[in-house]
């Protein structure tokens, strides 16, 4: 991923950059829990929303999304990921979903 922004982007991929977090459940109730948590990390939150279903019989989901600006490397996002998906296990039917990145302002 680290390559392929330096290759495609003139972002500089090392230095401060906004990344973006995202949880997702079929309740709301657990991803409010999670976003009080990393708010006192200092992450800032930007939304927990309602997700379309892809097919009317699937379940409503919600998704969690915060953001901070900070720097990584390929093993502090590792390290990111890693304790990301440890804190959903531990809500009930909570899983983490990746994250994105751009520029900070």
């Amino acid at each position: 991923m680290f390559a392929g922004i330096q290759a495609q982007t003139t972002w500089s991929i090392n230095g401060n950059m906004l990344w973006g977090y995202f949880f997702t459940s079929r309740g709301k109730r657990e991803l409010e829990k999670i976003a009080v948590v990393l708010e006192r990390d200092g992450y800032r939150l930007v939304e927990i929303r309602e997700r379309e279903p892809k097919a009317q019989q699937e379940a409503v989901e919600w998704q969690l999304h915060v953001e901070r600006v900070e720097r990584h490397t390929v093993d502090t996002l590792y390290t990111r990921n890693s304790a990301f998906e440890s804190l959903a296990k531990d809500h009930k039917d909570v899983t983490y979903d990746g994250m994105d990145v751009r520029p900070a302002k």
